[in-house]
This record gives structure tokens, C-alpha cells and sequence, in this order.
């Protein structure tokens, strides 16, 4: 009978974390479509004739962009299906990645970036839509703390990779088109694994009835006197009832905006503060960068395990102690002295694991908070707010940055900008309720 037992449990852990790993990987190809261009920004910028203020617009376009796209990407996972919005936006960033290869002007590179940034801005959403309809909930911190790794391993790789590739085939351009068969594989792989709910893959027979039934009896919803909200069909009005009515899904969106404004903030600045600030060379700087990103896989994942196992589904707790945590790292990581490397190292190593460990449950929170049926809504809409401070911080650290009469740069009232967000985003934390919504009737 423990055999048996135990063979149950096999079969009950392989067809939703499978898909897990293709969500992640579908990710992948996402973040190497929109970090190479930002690799070879000083290329393109000196190939196209472009000026310092022209390149950083156009960088800051394609945050614009994805962030309008999360309202709808989040409306339409709910509305038509995670998995047909998920096809859309490859195919659209993997042809607009092989016409990067082909831009020679200014303005033809605004457009792809705008285009970039729409396509790839239909794509998280819904990925977060299909683990929540994939995932019991006492799984899901972990998942969604698996799949926001993407933003952890894929800037450690991705500028090795792309200019290897680049050094490989004499310049940057035919790495764009290099990049274009990722996406093509991706979209086969998306609909030979993916099915929107396990509903739908029971029926094709891709699931097994015991996977199916562990999954659909760790969903079980807040129910009302007369309705089961696990089953219920949710109008457009209703779904943005729910969450604009909803003070904890505004405090979670503003905390969305500092997250993601301390990680692109540090993201755009952090290559620039090495060589300017410390002046390292070229190839010490690329390794130092890489650094808070290796860490930073496992403190994501730390933090989904967390809020799963430790924590029992609250994200209240892990959010907290990351924010709390990465106060001092921000605040102290651009005030250490020059030539003092071991000190540097392990404020790099500790900067990227304390503002990390908050991104499984900031982004499991959602997923836990809300009924499946309106998952998608909720990171569109929130995950949209936020994306304006992977827009503004950058800008607005970029302006805080101060430079030295001996012609060097110091970064650090911009990187305690990064730490008043942090704080904020501490204070946002402490507002939030982990408890899953409920009709009022219910309550």
C-alpha cells in the first residue's frame, strides 16, 4: 500500500511543474529579446548615430509600453485564454527582434522598441494566469517564485551569451536574427505542452485524474451563502469591482511599483556605478554585475518556500523582511570606498539577495489573494502600475547621479533614492491582508 502511496505521489508531481519549466523557459527567450538590445546599446547607438539623451529615451520606451500592455494582457488571459495571448505575444517580439537586426535609423528603432515592449507586455499576465490555474494554492508562492527567476538568471547569462554570439558572427545585428529561432521553438513548445486549465488537458488525456483531482482540491475558494466562487463566471465589471474596490490591491500595486523600480533601477545603473564610481575594466565589471543575480535566484526561491511552507500562504511576512532587509544594503552598497573589493563583493552578493527574496511572494500574493478566475486581471493590473517604476526610477536615479571634479561619479544619493523605495514599499507591506478575498456575504 506505501508503494502504491507513494507511486500516486509520483504521478501527482510531474505534469504541472513540467509545465512550470516551459513557462520559465518561454520566459527565458522573453528576457533575451529585450536585455540584448540593451547589451549592445553602446553598439547600436554609435552603428544608428545616436546621441546619449536619443539612447536613453528609446531604452525608456519599452518600459513605457510593456507597462500599458499589462492591462489588457491581464483582461484578455481572463477573457479569451492565457494560452492564445501567450501565442500572440511571441510570434509579435520574435519577428520584432529579427526586424532589430534590419533598423538603421532613429525613429524605425523607437517603433520596434514600442513594438517590443506591447508584445513581451502580453506575456507575463497570462503565464501567471496558467500557474494559478495549474497550482493548488499551497504550491503556488513556490511556482510563481520559480517562474519570477527568469529576472534573476536571465541577466546572468544573457550578456556573456549575446556577445560571444556577436564576437562570433562579427557584430551585433546577426544576433537579432540568431534570437528570432528561440521564439519560433518557444511558440512549439507553448502549444505542445501548454493547455489553459487542467480541465482542458484531462480531456485531451495529457493529465492524469489523480494530478487533476490534487490540483482542483488544493483550489478550493471562499464560498457565499448561494454560490461557489471556485466555479463562478466573473463579468469584466465584476472582476474590476473586485479589485479596484479592494484597498489591499491598491497597496499591493503602489508596493509593485517600488519592487520593480529598486530592481530595473539597480539593473540600468549597476554596470554604470562599477566602471564609473570604482573603475573597473570592461571584463571585471561584467563579472561583478552578475553577482547580486546569482543570488538573487535563490533568494526568490528562498522567498516562495517561505511563504509556502514557512509561512503558510501569507506573503505579508516575506515581503517585509526583504524590504526591511535591503533598506541598509541600498543605502550603504555606493558609499563603499574605492579599492576596497572584498567589501564590495559581499555588499553586491547581499544587495541582490535581501531585495529579492521579495519577488516569489510579491508576485504569489495575487495568485493566493484572488480567485483563479480573475488571476490574470490582478497581475495585468497591478503588475501595469508597477511597470511604471521600471519606467521612472531609472530616469530619476539617472538624474541623481553626481559627478566629481576629477571626472569620476558617485551613485550615492541615487542608490539611497533605491532605499526610500524600499522603505516605502516596507510600509505598503505592512497594509496588506493575506487573507484570500470573499464576497462580503461570506465574510
Amino acid at each position: 500500500m506505501d508503494l502504491v502511496q507513494q507511486e500516486q505521489k509520483k504521478m501527482v508531481a510531474r505534469r504541472r511543474w513540467l509545465l512550470l519549466v516551459i513557462l520559465w523557459l518561454l520566459y527565458i527567450i522573453n528576457y533575451f529579446d529585450r536585455t540584448s538590445v540593451l547589451t549592445f546599446l553602446p553598439l547600436i547607438r554609435e552603428d544608428l548615430g545616436l546621441n546619449h539623451v536619443q539612447a536613453g529615451a528609446i531604452s525608456s520606451l519599452f518600459f513605457f509600453a510593456y507597462a500599458l500592455a499589462q492591462f489588457s494582457a491581464g483582461f484578455l488571459s481572463d477573457k479569451i485564454g492565457p494560452k492564445r495571448v501567450m501565442n500572440v505575444a511571441i510570434w509579435t517580439f520574435t519577428g520584432i527582434t529579427f526586424l532589430t537586426g534590419l533598423m538603421r535609423n532613429f525613429w524605425q528603432f523607437a517603433l520596434l522598441r514600442v513594438g517590443l515592449g506591447l508584445g513581451e507586455g502580453h506575456h507575463f499576465s497570462p503565464a501567471n494566469k496558467t500557474i494559478a490555474e495549474w497550482f493548488p494554492k499551497h504550491e503556488r508562492g513556490r511556482a510563481a517564485a520559480f517562474f519570477t527567476s527568469t529576472s534573476a538568471v536571465a541577466p546572468a547569462i544573457i550578456p556573456v551569451t549575446v556577445t560571444m554570439l556577436a564576437a562570433a558572427f562579427n557584430g551585433w545585428r546577426p544576433v537579432f536574427f540568431i534570437l528570432a529561432i528561440p521564439g519560433v521553438v518557444g511558440v512549439l513548445l507553448l502549444n505542445y505542452f501548454i493547455h489553459d486549465t487542467p480541465k482542458k488537458a484531462l480531456e485531451k488525456k495529457k493529465l492524469s485524474k489523480d494530478e487533476y483531482d490534487y490540483i482542483i482540491s488544493g483550489q478550493t475558494e471562499a464560498k457565499s451563502a448561494d454560490e461557489n466562487v471556485s466555479e463562478k463566471v466573473y463579468t469584466t465589471k465584476e472582476r474590476n469591482a473586485i479589485l479596484l474596490k479592494d484597498r489591499s490591491f491598491w497597496c499591493y500595486a503602489l508596493m509593485m511599483f517600488c519592487l520593480l523600480g529598486i530592481y530595473w533601477g539597480n539593473t540600468t545603473w549597476i554596470s554604470s556605478f562599477l566602471l564609473e564610481q570604482h573603475g573597473f575594466s570592461i571584463k571585471t565589471m561584467g563579472l561583478l554585475a552578475s553577482l547580486p543575480y546569482l543570488l538573487a535566484f535563490l533568494a526568490q526561491n528562498g522567498g516562495g518556500f517561505a511563504m509556502d511552507k514557512i509561512f503558510k500562504g501569507k506573503a505579508k511576512p516575506v515581503l517585509c523582511i526583504s524590504f526591511l532587509s535591503g533598506i541598509p544594503c541600498l543605502l550603504f552598497i555606493a558609499r563603499i570606498a574605492t579599492g576596497n573589493i572584498a567589501a564590495l563583493i559581499a555588499m553586491l552578493m547581499l544587495t541582490g539577495f535581501c531585495t529579492n527574496i521579495a519577488f516569489g511572494a510579491c508576485y504569489g500574493y495575487p495568485l493566493v489573494r484572488y480567485p483563479k478566475q480573475i488571476a490574470g486581471s490582478a497581475v495585468g493590473f497591478s503588475n501595469g502600475i508597477g511597470q511604471f517604476g521600471s519606467f521612472t526610477a531609472p530616469l530619476i536615479a539617472g538624474a541623481l547621479v553626481v559627478a566629481n571634479a576629477n571626472g569620476s561619479f558617485n551613485y550615492s544619493v541615487a542608490f539611497g533614492f533605491f532605499a526610500c523605495l524600499s522603505a516605502v514599499a516596507f510600509v505598503l507591506a505592512l497594509t496588506l491582508t493575506d487573507k484570500p478575498w470573499a464576497p462580503k456575504a461570506a465574510k
